[in-house]
């Protein structure tokens, strides 16, 4: 098997990315779904409140417990898999740095692709 130097860098908006990552996963879930913050709560046995900070971001779950919250109270089983880095991040946050009004574009972009993906 060939080995693989790392050489990517993550920058400001793929750490925000895997920032939200947990709590984007949840919404994305409960919008499958059609449940609310209460029924997956319950479901998974945990309070309506924690799973209102995973998807707003103020709370990091352990893999664990996210694994738990999404099957238990979604039905829905997490799956992933290791790709090659996606620098596309890397462009956007490039495009912010040369250019002041490529933040709007940049913010405008990422918004766009939540509300496609019904996050937003």
């Amino acid at each position: 098997m060939e080995r693989v130097q790392p050489m990517a860098r993550i920058g400001p908006t793929t750490t925000a990315h895997a920032q939200r990552w947990a709590g984007n996963m949840v919404k994305a879930a409960r919008a499958r779904t059609g449940l609310t913050q209460r029924d997956v709560a319950a479901a998974a046995g945990v309070p309506a409140s924690t799973i209102a900070q995973i998807e707003s971001g103020r709370r990091q779950p352990s893999f664990p417990l996210l694994f738990r919250i999404l099957v238990e109270g979604t039905g829905l089983e997490p799956r992933t898999r290791l790709e090659p880095f996606d620098d596309h991040d890397t462009v956007l946050d490039a495009l912010v740095v040369t250019d002041p009004a490529g933040t709007a574009t940049a913010r405008e972009a990422q918004q766009s692709f939540e509300r496609a993906a019904g996050l937003g």
